[in-house]
């Protein structure tokens, strides 16, 4: 059985300004910067195959957690909000016109208008995961740790995730014979030691 430990990448401005991402390639903060530069992968993830989303955001904070450049794999670029990228989500959420739905409620198919719905990122991801030959942690975004989740958990988009995606910690999900997807307890990031 492979393990696939998936990993946020660290807050950007956007990320603190509310406003949507998507594939737009906004860097890491200098807060985040400083603030992951304290952390590192616990063992055994320290040895695990390393693998980021291309986007600058997600290889730095695998740069800066691993010790080590990532490999960067096109599948992990973030879900594509399309119209709505760079919005904030609050004033799409206030427009009536805007057909914004919270994510609980998109189901499978839902997509924001010219961007990409869950199904269409799970076809994305389907052959990268079926592909992995090892124990792999895979720095992302949170678009497509909600997919590979709800994979694993069952969740259809339809309510309350039964899990909560939080920074600094690996998301850790089995893989088994025919892509069988179990989720395990998420894992902390360790404090890196003084040098």
């Amino acid at each position: 059985m492979i393990r696939l430990a998936l990993l946020r990448h660290g807050h950007t401005p956007w990320n603190r300004a509310g406003r949507i991402q998507g594939r737009s390639d906004i860097a890491l903060d200098e807060d985040a910067r400083a603030d992951l530069a304290k952390l590192m992968l616990p063992a055994p993830w320290d040895r695990a195959d390393l693998v980021a989303s291309p986007l600058s955001r997600a290889q730095e904070t695998a740069q800066l957690v691993g010790g080590r450049a990532p490999v960067t794999a096109t599948a992990l670029t973030e879900m594509f909000w399309g119209n709505w990228e760079g919005l904030q989500g609050i004033n799409l959420k206030a427009d009536p016109t805007s057909g914004f739905r919270d994510i609980e409620d998109w189901g499978w198919a839902y997509r924001p208008p010219g961007g990409e719905s869950p199904g269409d990122v799970w076809n994305r991801l389907e052959p990268w995961v079926n592909g992995l030959t090892a124990d792999t942690v895979a720095v992302t975004h949170i678009g497509i740790m909600r997919v590979l989740l709800a994979r694993a958990t069952g969740w259809n988009f339809d309510g309350p995730a039964p899990f909560r995606i939080k920074r600094n910690r690996l998301f850790v999900i089995n893989i088994g014979p025919e892509l069988s997807l179990s989720p395990e307890d998420p894992v902390r990031l360790i404090d890196r030691p003084a040098t």
